[in-house]
């Protein structure tokens, strides 16, 4: 299986690797590129590995989150000032719930807890699952095993690849040119991928043209891949627009269903049985091993209880709770949720760290002992959301990880706007959305401005004469090259 999305689109901007071996690249290289980058920045000390969080409970007596965490199979008890929640969009997993499946004596495996040990060569295998990942293995399953049988309740469109690349006549895409390796030629490399990806936000909105032109364009590609199979064609091409869904590239998924040992099944599934599968038209099918591409826990509840003040944020922003979906400010942060503050959103992770980082810098410095937003400032950032997204796509009646999997369900998934959109909105913190209280024993704001006296001043006052007084004295102003827009704007000088 590969990212597909291209690899040099899909990696930190400040740790760029122009040697990918691929243009969309295999899970072991974007392993071996994280690596690379923790090692350069020696993050690996920070980090608790074989450690699992139970819970998190706020103490308004402490001020603090205690945790309950698993390390190396023994329980205990942590404190932190600040929690935050990084366990990304689909860390958890999700097998399908169907009668029986406790009883399949088959290989069994989510496709992205996949078994290095397992050979389908010679096989009957069963994909259960349409989406990204489903259609990635798919292809690769069908090369080798005896039989593939591929269930997908949903249609969906299949797009080509989300950069528009040649594809070759295996199915790989076709590089037109070498990747350059010099910055310059690089950087311009890279911008012009994503431009092109980011130029492509009015195919969300419904009735939009460029929507009506992917549909056209789309439904055509697919026509054309799967050949004299227009039995298939019509039962795949779904009634709902383009981008209703996240749109899954699929190289070589057509062509691989079009084999004969392949078949599409788009019949639901009823239960599970010791040998196999069982649909809806009573139709039973035996199998040596099910790959279940059923997705993760969309829900973007937290995945472990998260409680402040009597709630609990696990059940309260899941179907059935109250509100029953993620209520919150930003994608960022909730309302009586004490120094809490999330890694969420979409297209814009560097750039929620720097948001966090500003957050954590002005507590430090004010002497502030907990920051929360307001939650008026939440509810009028639902209204927002709630206003915006009727306008899209992703509205239509489509299940997604936009709206949690349930069809024409809220959307919670991703930014209410465009990636640029996203960034611009979360440069800045609107400090005026979030309400704090203070170290200071009155409550005083301004306790954290001390005696009067820097840092600065103490060393100097006790004798040493290399203390930098006038650190805002540089010498590229004496030529006129200074830059205004930041020139007593950075935090590490002051």
């Amino acid at each position: 299986m590969r990212c597909d999305v291209p690899a040099d689109s899909y990696q930190a901007t400040f740790a760029p690797n122009t040697k990918w071996t691929s243009p969309y690249a295999e899970g072991a290289d974007i392993k071996a590129y994280w690596e690379n980058v923790a090692a350069k920045y020696d993050v690996r000390k920070y980090i608790q590995f074989n450690t699992n969080v139970i819970s998190a409970n706020w103490s308004p007596e402490k001020t603090r989150w205690i945790l309950e965490i698993e390390r190396d199979g023994v329980r205990q008890t942590e404190e932190t000032d600040f929690l935050i929640m990084a366990t990304g969009h689909f860390s958890t997993p999700r097998l399908p719930n169907y009668p029986g499946i406790e009883d399949y004596t088959g290989h069994l495996r989510h496709s992205s807890n996949w078994d290095p040990n397992f050979d389908p060569t010679g096989k009957i295998v069963a994909v259960i699952g349409n989406g990204a990942s489903g259609l990635q293995v798919v292809p690769q399953l069908q090369k080798v095993s005896k039989k593939l049988f591929h269930f997908a309740r949903s249609r969906t469109w299949i797009a080509g690849t989300v950069a528009g690349d040649v594809l070759g006549q295996d199915n790989t895409v076709v590089r037109t040119k070498e990747v350059p390796q010099d910055p310059e030629g690089y950087v311009a490399y890279r911008k012009n991928i994503e431009n092109r990806l980011f130029s492509r936000w009015a195919a969300t909105f419904k009735e939009s043209d460029t929507n009506k032109d992917a549909k056209t364009t789309f439904e055509k590609l697919m026509a054309d891949r799967l050949g004299d199979r227009k039995d298939l064609l019509d039962a795949i091409v779904p009634d709902f627009s383009p981008s209703c869904r996240r749109l899954t590239p699929g190289p070589g998924y057509l062509e691989a269903i079009t084999k004969e040992n392949a078949e599409y099944v788009p019949a639901r599934i009823s239960r599970f049985t010791a040998t196999g599968i069982e649909t809806v038209d009573g139709k039973h099918r035996e199998f040596d091993a099910i790959i279940c591409s059923t997705g993760a826990d969309t829900s973007f509840a937290v995945p472990f209880p998260v409680v402040a003040f009597g709630t609990d944020l696990k059940p309260a922003w899941r179907p059935g709770g109250t509100p029953g979906f993620p209520d919150s400010y930003l994608g960022i942060a909730a309302p009586s949720f004490p120094n809490f503050l999330i890694l969420l959103g979409p297209n814009a992770i560097e750039n929620q760290i720097t948001y966090v980082a500003k957050i954590l810098r002005k507590v430090r410095r004010e002497g502030i002992r907990t920051i929360a937003p307001t939650r008026k400032a939440t509810d009028d950032f639902r209204a927002y959301c709630e206003s915006f997204f009727p306008r899209t796509v992703m509205s239509e009646n489509c299940s997604s990880w936009y709206n949690g999997g349930i069809a024409g369900g809220r959307i919670h998934g991703i930014w209410p706007g465009s990636g640029t959109h996203a960034n611009f909105a979360k440069r800045e913190v609107r400090w005026e959305d979030w309400e704090y209280t203070y170290n200071n024993t009155q409550g005083n704001r301004f306790a954290w401005l001390g005696n009067g006296w820097s840092v600065r001043d103490v060393e100097s006052a006790a004798g040493n004469e290399d203390v930098e007084f006038t650190q805002y004295l540089r010498e590229e102003a004496v030529g006129g090259e200074v830059d205004l827009k930041s020139y007593h704007e950075d935090w590490w000088g002051a």
